[in-house]
């Protein structure tokens, strides 16, 4: 059976975000960030404190991790990474030719430190997923892809969940962890065309599969069997991410677009929302990529 309903959602700020994107929990940090991916700015939310600010701005940041040596691993326009600590910039890859027209759009760690991250699709070619490994090697893992977006992992750590927005759907692969591979790819979830785009997702400690829709006003979330068993509606058009933040995990804090266009997205459109659940997320991994300090 599935529930709606429209909870008493908490703005926490809004800085009118053209699209809002990868809100991620800092579990020793204790604060939220997330980014606005064209106007190239990066925010972080601290709740202890109630305090936000902006602490980047710069190129574009389609997506980002935490990395275990402190500072923000970002994932830039035309295929470009580097280390963020506090305003100080190491790049890592300076660009990717096949990406010089697109920049990377969501990014997501595994426990052993690898980072997928995927690109968008521009008039030169489909989007892309590839892996960055922990040597700092750069492998294509998926092509022919029309948005790459959110992904997460199943509890057990065999499964990966992985989004392609314009194909409105979110599959499954096996995954293996000795070498960061996929296999048996296959569909977990499809979003009709009037419920709007599968965006970022993440996975609750229940193995159930939470996924923020462009175009949907909501949040969904699917049990086990691909099934939509609950819709949080929102009020603004373009949900794009989410994650579950807080000590004991169990606060949902989501972003949004539309922060340009708000009088056809709604007043809300671009702002950071939270919303206090029952249900409890797991924590992010963090990247290990080499970093060359030179």
């Amino acid at each position: 059976m599935r529930h709606e309903y429209s909870p008493r959602l908490e703005i926490i700020v809004d800085y009118a975000c053209e699209t809002g994107e990868n809100p991620l929990w800092h579990p020793d940090e204790r604060r939220l960030y997330w980014t606005d991916i064209p106007t190239g700015r990066l925010f972080r939310f601290d709740p202890q404190t109630n305090s936000h600010e902006m602490i980047y701005h710069d190129r574009p940041v389609g997506g980002f991790t935490f990395h275990a040596d402190g500072g923000l691993l970002l994932f830039r326009d035309r295929g470009n990474v580097a280390l963020w600590r506090e305003g100080k910039l190491t790049e890592i890859i300076d660009e990717i030719p096949a990406e010089r027209e697109s920049r990377f759009n969501d990014v997501f760690a595994d426990p052993a430190g690898r980072v997928f991250c995927g690109t968008m699709s521009s008039d030169q070619c489909k989007g892309r997923l590839y892996r960055l490994d922990t040597d700092g090697k750069l492998s294509l893992v998926l092509e022919s892809i029309g948005c790459s977006n959110g992904m997460g992992f199943t509890p057990d750590l065999k499964g990966l969940y992985y989004t392609d927005s314009y194909a409105r759907e979110i599959y499954r692969f096996d995954y293996n962890l000795d070498d960061g591979s996929l296999s048996n790819q296959r569909v977990f979830a499809t979003l009709a065309e009037p419920d709007g785009l599968p965006d970022g997702m993440t996975v609750d400690q229940e193995g159930r599969v939470w996924s923020a829709v462009w175009d949907g006003s909501a949040l969904v979330r699917f049990n086990a069997q691909g099934e939509v068993e609950l819709r949080i509606h929102f009020p603004t058009r373009k949900i794009t991410s989410l994650a579950f933040g807080g000590d004991d995990l169990r606060d949902i804090y989501v972003t949004s677009a539309g922060g340009h266009t708000k009088q056809d997205d709604g007043a809300a459109a671009g702002a950071l929302f939270r919303h206090k659940t029952g249900d409890q997320g797991t924590k992010e991994f963090f990247s290990r990529v080499s970093i060359d300090q030179k």
